[in-house]
């Protein structure tokens, strides 16, 4: 197996950084979890992201100005 970080190769047993080759790369993941790097989408909503396509957009409506 192959640390998800640095892609050195693992070894399964008696790791106790698995995945992860070192703690230094399970402390790098945990960093790129915490700023936001990785992202899991929301399903469960139902809602795509960005605009919706199908909705009116009457921001223009009334600024005569």
């Amino acid at each position: 197996m192959r640390c998800p970080i640095c892609k050195k190769e693992v070894p399964h047993e008696g790791n106790p950084f698995r995945p992860f080759c070192s703690e230094r790369c399970k402390l790098i993941d945990l960093d790129n979890w915490l700023e936001g790097r990785y992202r899991v989408p929301d399903t469960a909503s139902g809602k795509k992201d960005g605009p919706d396509p199908d909705a009116e957009d009457n921001s223009d409506e009334g600024n005569d100005r």
